[in-house]
């Protein structure tokens, strides 16, 4: 139990200029994924982390019966080889494959401004690293993105390259990019729950539905991977868990 409780390739620490969908869809009351089999859990109290995780953007540390992220790359500077190194949140991986499903995490904010719960498919070249999508929870909004089709697909990203596809990527970045208010405190402990079902995702926190989309990204069938992360300072997860899921209705 927690006793204190992404450049978009550097994924967490630009997300202020993204550009949200301009009519957010109203957020279901209930639940739209209904839970079957539990695929994975971890309250990490285990003095051995389970095998299934793996660091993706160091670091994080396995403390107090949590799992802490901090993030260390919090500037441009240059590698040993001369090469640029962006800054980049903390990123944790979990090798717990998924189409459809729940996840179900407590986070606390212990100085950072940004935590979030993303699904990538390694194996598809359409998206930067294969990102797919993501929930990014902050203390005043909770955002969803479609990384697959928007922030990280790479199409968009050469366009973004020529100052004349300006406008082109405008319109194929509309609605893959939402955001809903919330009030949020660093140093306390919230549940966020994670639903992935289709195309849709939702998001709630403390058992209140917070936020909520659908876009095509986000149906993408084969999510190779979970990855949490934490963007500027330190935030800490626990007692995850994963479920395969159902549509509710």
């Amino acid at each position: 139990m927690i006793k204190r409780l992404l450049v978009l390739a550097g994924l967490l620490v630009t997300t202020s200029a993204l550009a949200d969908s301009p009519k957010p869809a109203e957020i279901p009351a209930d639940p739209i994924a209904k839970k079957k089999e539990l695929l994975f859990s971890d309250d990490f109290e285990s003095a051995e982390p389970d095998q299934r995780w793996h660091r993706a953007v160091a670091t994080f540390t396995f403390e107090e019966g949590a799992l802490k992220g901090t993030q260390t790359r919090v500037k441009e500077e240059f590698g040993k080889d001369g090469k640029v190194i962006k800054p980049h949140s903390a990123v944790h991986g979990l090798a717990v494959p998924t189409k459809d499903s729940v996840i179900e995490v407590k986070m606390r904010f212990d100085g950072c401004t940004l935590m979030d719960v993303e699904f990538d498919d390694r194996q598809y070249t359409g998206s930067h690293y294969g990102h797919l999508c993501r929930a990014q929870v902050m203390l005043d909004k909770v955002r969803i993105l479609d990384e697959r089709d928007g922030t990280q697909n790479e199409e968009i990203k050469a366009l973004r390259e020529d100052p004349s596809k300006k406008e082109e990527v405008a319109k194929r970045m509309e609605g893959k990019v939402v955001t809903f208010p919330v009030s949020l405190e660093q140093n306390k402990t919230y549940t966020v729950v994670v639903e992935t079902v289709g195309d849709a995702m939702r998001v709630s926190i403390d058992g209140k539905p917070v936020a909520y989309h659908k876009s095509p990204g986000i149906g993408h069938p084969t999510k190779s991977q979970i990855e949490i992360g934490v963007a500027g300072q330190s935030g800490w997860f626990d007692d995850l868990k994963v479920w395969n899921a159902e549509p509710a209705n």
